[in-house]
This record gives C-alpha cells, sequence and structure tokens, in this order.
C-alpha cells in the first residue's frame, strides 16, 4: 500500500489521503475537498485517482466530490445511510465490506458512529495496520458531535472498537488538531509525563508535517482512553462532583466530551 497525505493548509485544517496500489497505481482518495491538491499529487506520483471515500457527509469532507469526479470519473463511496445526504455515491458502503484498490490494497470498513450517525473509518490489516478515522478519532482527541451527532454513539465507538485494535496501528485522522488535544488531555492529567514529550515533539513540526501516532500512543495521550485514571477522574470531579467517587467509563467520556466543547 502506497499512502499520501496531503495538508493543504485550509482553514478547516483537513488532512486528505490518497492510497495506492503499487502495482496498479490505482488510488483511491479519502475526503478530498480540496480536490485538485488531491489530483496534482497523484499525478506527481504517477497514481490514477478511480475512487474516492468520505468518511461522513460533511461538507469539508465532501465538498471535492464533484470536481474530483469531473476530473476523474471516479466511483464515490460513502456509508450506506449518508448517500442521500451526500449525494452522487455510487456505491453504499456498511460494517464488514471490503475496499479494493488496484491489485494488492484491501481496506475494511468499520462502522464508527458518534461524531455523525453514519461515519466509516478505514482499516488497512497487516504487519503495519493503519486507522483512517476521518472525524471519529484524531490525534490525542475525539471528535465532536455538534452536527448530527450523538456522545453515547460516540463511547460506544471507542469502548467497543477503538480501544480493541491493536497498538502498533496507525493512527491518520481527517483534522490536524494535535497541539490543542494535547493541551486538553495536559489540563486533564497534568502528570502525564508521556503528553509532555509529546508536546514537546509537536512543537518541532509544523501542521504539514505532523507526527503520526499510534493506537499504543493514543492509550497514553489521549483523555478519551484514559477513562480510568485517577487523576483524570478525580480533575473532572471538581467540574462535575455529582459523577460521584467511582463513576463508569461511560459517564466519564460523555463528561470529558462535554467538557472539551467548551474548553
Amino acid at each position: 500500500m502506497l499512502l499520501e497525505r496531503i495538508w493543504p493548509g485550509n482553514d478547516y485544517r483537513n488532512f486528505h489521503y490518497l492510497i495506492a496500489c503499487p502495482e496498479s497505481g490505482e488510488a483511491l482518495a479519502i475526503d478530498p475537498l480540496d480536490w485538485q491538491r488531491c489530483l496534482a499529487t497523484a499525478r506527481e506520483r504517477g497514481f490514477e485517482i478511480t475512487q474516492i471515500l468520505n468518511t461522513h457527509e460533511h461538507l469539508d469532507h465532501t465538498g471535492g466530490n464533484a470536481g474530483l469526479v469531473g476530473a476523474t470519473g471516479a466511483r464515490v463511496l460513502a456509508h450506506a445511510d449518508a448517500a442521500s445526504r451526500i449525494g452522487g455515491v455510487d456505491v453504499g458502503l456498511a460494517k464488514g465490506d471490503i475496499v479494493r484498490v488496484g491489485h494488492t490494497v484491501e481496506l475494511e470498513c468499520l462502522d464508527t458512529p458518534g461524531h455523525t450517525r453514519a461515519h466509516i473509518c478505514l482499516l488497512a490489516h497487516g504487519e503495519e495496520p493503519a486507522l483512517f478515522s476521518g472525524d471519529t478519532l484524531f490525534n490525542a482527541g475525539a471528535g465532536n458531535c455538534h452536527h448530527g451527532g450523538q456522545p453515547e454513539l460516540l463511547y460506544e465507538t471507542f469502548a467497543n472498537q477503538l480501544a480493541r485494535l491493536s497498538d502498533n496501528t496507525r493512527l491518520y485522522p481527517g483534522h490536524e488538531y494535535l497541539t490543542n488535544n494535547l493541551a486538553f488531555t495536559l489540563d486533564r492529567e497534568p502528570d502525564n509525563a508521556d503528553v509532555a514529550a509529546w508536546q514537546s515533539r509537536a512543537a518541532e513540526h509544523s501542521a504539514a508535517d505532523a507526527p503520526v501516532t499510534t493506537l499504543g500512543d493514543e492509550k497514553r495521550i489521549n483523555t478519551f482512553f484514559r477513562l480510568q485514571n485517577p487523576t483524570v477522574i478525580a480533575r473532572l470531579r471538581e467540574r462535575f462532583p455529582g459523577i460521584g467517587a467511582q463513576p463508569d467509563a461511560r459517564t466519564v467520556f460523555l463528561k470529558l466530551r462535554e467538557l472539551r466543547n467548551s474548553w
């Protein structure tokens, strides 16, 4: 699998991705809002974009579809339940479906509601697995639920799917929010030395060159995976004393998400 992470430098802080087959050169574009930049990158690399995948229906992920389809004739793939809201979808996807790119690349569809009710993450298996997580999971953070989402569903996605992925899974989210997310985790857990070290590392890079985390890293630096940490719970009780001395993981997640909304 050949991978290009594209930083368009827009106000949304999007990441776009090209995933290509090394044998055929066929490529899948993930959430290509800046479709001209995606097309130019593909041409530079000798790729042919034949498919577009939208992780969810928000315009900052789907707004480049028409332009890229017009330039390449690519098919559009998306969650079956989001297809009518996106428009122009050729293939509706569901949990467990496999997206094939060229001769060698296979990506498993994970049904990951929360940020929206119909959201797909793509999982590449192998010795170096990779997760293309859209707006569900960010480096050191979690997606919001402001526009058609539900925090309770997001918790279920984190607890029952993302937390169970192998620790060496590399994370490729839809936006670059690493510095702000690390600051939130450190605010919730000031004694977390791993977060402090990642803050220093992130400061050495531009957004275009932001370091890639793994799920193992996330379990150390992402407060939304650290729901039983005593410091996280103690700090949360200062804001929400009604959660009690031993809140369950779901309660901690939901209160962290509520707090992050206005942090």
